[in-house]
């Protein structure tokens, strides 16, 4: 059974002063939003209408009334915008009070593993809750406030899935996603790929032993920060967020923003001579805004 601060077992072991045992998973979410800052919990946000102007087709034909006769007057075209509101959610969490005895003699070091751990549990809801309102424009009816009505591009895998050695084929579905986001006006080639392990298992594996190919190995100055390997000149991330069956691609500095009304904060609470508590904060939500600079590859495994 773990342990917990109190509990008398944990003391006295011929164990390592910082806990170990559990590996990192990394909190990339974050980096690869466009960062912004807001002085207020209500944000208001205005999507501009996608695509190109044109006339309104008024007159009984479906063809572009912008090229006009000699000496008429010119056809009227304007933008609209949509209104949006979101709200700023706060991340908070603490850890529970910490004698001044055991921090004082402990086998383990609580306060520095606490401090660590709960700023990183943070992260994570951050990192979550970033993940939830890229893909939750895919649903039909969203459960979570988005912003503007329009969902991201949403195309399905070619065969199967990536698990199909037949039909399947990663790289096409990948081409379709640069296309869908280059015929929106975005620049494909700032898009970066988010995939789970198992995706980036299928993914190699395609690549490799399927069509021969060497293994792909890049310098590490041309990879973003957390990237493992860059393919069709995008980077790829492999996180454990990405959720099996699809596969993300996204233009960081584009498509969403993290509106941060305080940032990652930890303070120490401090009962004297008693003990102390962590307690992490940080306050913002992520905007969607955007939605065309994302595409998801649906149904990759089966």
């Amino acid at each position: 059974m773990a342990d917990k601060s109190g509990e008398a077992d944990i003391r006295s072991l011929d164990i390592d002063k910082l806990a170990r045992g559990f590996a990192d998973e990394q909190n990339i979410l974050k980096s690869l939003t466009r960062q912004e800052s807001t002085s207020s919990r209500e944000i208001r946000t205005y999507q501009k209408t996608s695509g190109f102007l044109d006339t309104a087709t008024t007159n009984d034909t479906a063809i572009s009334l912008i090229p006009t006769s000699q000496f008429a007057r010119p056809f009227v075209i304007e933008q609209s915008w949509t209104r949006n509101v979101d709200h700023v959610k706060d991340f908070m969490a603490e850890s529970p009070w910490l004698s001044l005895s055991d921090l004082k003699d402990n086998d383990v070091d609580l306060l520095n593993t606490n401090v660590r751990d709960i700023v990183r549990a943070v992260q994570r809801k951050v990192d979550l809750r970033i993940f939830s309102i890229l893909t939750n424009a895919l649903a039909a009816t969203p459960t979570l406030p988005l912003t503007g009505s329009v969902t991201v591009q949403n195309t399905g895998a070619t065969g199967t899935g990536w698990d199909d050695v037949a039909a399947g084929n990663p790289i096409k579905d990948l081409l379709v996603g640069q296309r869908k986001i280059r015929q929106k006006g975005y620049d494909p080639k700032q898009a970066v790929i988010g995939l789970n392990s198992i995706e980036h298992e299928f993914l190699m594996d395609y690549i490799i032993t399927q069509k021969g190919s060497s293994i792909p190995s890049y310098a590490v100055e041309k990879l973003r920060a957390g990237a493992v390997m860059e393919i069709l000149g995008n980077s790829i991330f492999v996180n454990e967020h990405f959720t099996t069956d699809w596969v993300y691609m996204w233009i960081p500095e584009q498509a969403l923003a993290w509106k941060s009304l305080t940032g990652l904060t930890a303070a120490l609470i401090e009962e004297k001579l008693i003990g102390v508590k962590v307690r992490v904060l940080e306050q913002g939500e992520a905007i969607l805004t955007d939605p065309n600079a994302v595409h998801v590859t649906s149904d990759t495994t089966t």
